[in-house]
Order: C-alpha cells, then structure tokens, then sequence
C-alpha cells in the first residue's frame, strides 16, 4: 500500500505528519527535547489447525421418559456416525441434555389466548466435535444429511477455525511491528541529519485476526478474532517514542 507523506512547518517547530496504512508517522522538535512518534505495523497470514464443529438433535413426546428414549436412539446414531467416519471418541463432547416444555395456543377473534394446552416436552443434545484433522471434520459437517436418512434430525452449525499457537504468532508478529516502526523512524530523522538516540516510550495497537485477503473493515477498536474462516491474517501496530540526537 502506498504511503502518503505531507510535510508542514510551523516556526521553529517542525512536524512532520506521515498517514500510512495502520496510523501515522511524528517527528517532534521542542526546544528541550528532540524526539519522534512513529506507528507502524506488521501481518501475517497463517492456517488455522484446530477445527470445532458443533450440532444439535431433538426429540419431542408426551413424556420426559418417552422423549429421553427417542433421544437415547439419535445420541447412539449420531456418535456410531462420527466414529464410523473416522472422529476419534475423545473427539466427541455430548452436553447435558436440555428439557423444555411445549404448549399450544387457542386465540379469539382478537387474537388473545383463550386457552392453554400442554403439549408434552422437548428434549435436545447438543454435540461438540474438536479435532486437529479440518479435511475430515469439513467433509463430515457437510455429508451430515445422511443422518437425517437415518431418522435423526441433526442441525448443524458452521465449523469453527482456531490456531493453537496464538502466542508465538503474537510475540512474532510485535517484534516485526516494532522492528517495521524503527526502520520507519530512521528513515524520517535520515534527511534532518539526525539519528535516534534511544527508546523513550512503547505501546501497542489491538491484535486483529480476520479471514485472509479480507478488508480492513473486518478491524474493530476493541480487536478481532476470525473464526469462520481456516485461512486467516493478523495484524498488529506499534507505536513508539524515540529520543533523537
């Protein structure tokens, strides 16, 4: 991406303001203190090797015993599914069981309840698979249908993409940024004659994770963290103080 650089003097003071892709560059002259505030940046692309998939199935009947074994039968099918398929059973996370109660309705001709009528209960689990192997786990979620032709219907959810080496990503990704910013301060204080002295001040940006090659207007201020996506970029600023000499 292209840098844009506008210079403004002011008196004795100069400042020079450089509007770059994560933020900009300053050098400030103040008749105590020379010293520069430079941001820059740094990406990353990386593919994600953790994959979560999750679904749920029902069952409804008149009793919670009757409804509890019609579910029994689908968590039987659903998990002899997955293993059939190649899911590990450590891979495979059943949660507690969730029981609602079902009522119908009669209205008037105003449209108010006259009458509530029980209706028996609905039963739902809920199944978790976490897996590092994603073709599998993706092929599963999507040939899922087939449990439908065995009686058992199973809603699933879009598989969720994670990286299990986060902090390493972090810490390379801030030592690109800082090292990006110093070569972008050097540059600056290069034509005054200057030269940076020492580090007086360090902070960073937030740490965005989007899908790759997605736009900018996937960052938040508060940071992002992509998980829709497999194939995945961060991004990180810094932005620091430099004493001048």
């Amino acid at each position: 991406m292209k840098n844009h650089i506008n210079t403004v003097i002011v008196c004795v003071s100069v400042i020079i303001c450089v509007s770059i892709f994560s933020g900009s560059i300053v050098a400030l002259k103040t008749a105590q203190n020379d010293y520069i505030v430079v941001t820059g940046s740094a990406t990353k692309s990386f593919v994600s090797d953790l994959i979560v998939w999750r679904g749920s199935f029902s069952e409804k009947a008149q009793t919670p015993k009757e409804a509890f074994a019609k579910l029994k039968n689908g968590t039987a099918a659903v998990k002899d599914y997955l293993i059939t398929n190649g899911v590990n059973d450590n891979e495979i996370v059943f949660s507690s069981i969730e029981t609602n109660e079902n009522y119908d309705y009669e209205y008037n001709q105003d449209g108010r309840i006259t009458k509530t009528i029980f209706a028996g209960y609905t039963l739902t689990q809920r199944v978790t698979i976490e897996s590092t192997e994603i073709e599998k786990i993706e092929k599963i979620s999507r040939d899922i249908t087939e449990l439908i032709e065995l009686g058992v219907g199973f809603f699933s959810m879009p598989p969720e993409y994670y990286y299990t080496k986060l902090d390493e990503l972090k810490l390379d990704l801030i030592a690109k940024s800082a090292e990006n910013t110093k070569i972008r301060a050097e540059t600056i204080v290069k034509e005054s004659g200057a030269k940076i002295a020492k580090l007086r001040s360090a902070s960073l940006g937030v740490f965005q994770i989007t899908p790759e090659n997605s736009s900018t207007d996937n960052y938040s201020y508060e940071g992002s963290y992509d998980i829709s996506a497999r194939n995945k970029t961060a991004f990180i600023t810094t932005r620091l103080e430099y004493l001048l000499k």
